[in-house]
């Protein structure tokens, strides 16, 4: 069996991307460990592949960041309860671009993270 494990998302700041991803967004802390002038940091929303958070080390990285796909939405997070996540991202001060609507697959709402990246909080439909 096969399975994506990480996705790398380049950040500004570890600290910074933490606080998101773990107070705004609510994933988990997974690994926090240095390796000489970088982190390895990797936050999970508790299933499928967990984010690799890297901070840019270069010119070419930091343009990259808010914009790793063009202006799409590239992320999909995944919820039981698309209402209390977006109340509780919502009260943490995350941007949502569109108020929630109901879609064939499921409730949706477009949010952009502390870069600007667009992700998709999603309930799918059973």
């Amino acid at each position: 069996m096969r399975s994506l494990g990480l996705v790398t998302l380049v950040v500004r700041d570890y600290d910074e991307a933490i606080r998101f991803y773990v107070d705004g967004l609510g994933f988990t802390l997974v690994e926090d460990e240095p390796q000489g002038d970088k982190r390895w940091v990797v936050v999970s929303a508790g299933g499928g592949a967990s984010l690799l958070l890297a901070e840019a080390s270069s010119e070419e990285q930091v343009a990259r960041i808010g914009d790793q796909t063009g202006g799409r939405v590239g992320f999909f997070l995944n919820t039981d309860d698309f209402d209390r996540d977006h109340a509780r991202m919502t009260e943490f001060g995350v941007r949502f671009l569109e108020t929630p609507r109901d879609e064939v697959y499921g409730r949706v709402a477009v949010f952009e993270d502390l870069y600007g990246n667009r992700w998709d909080l999603l309930q799918p439909r059973a």
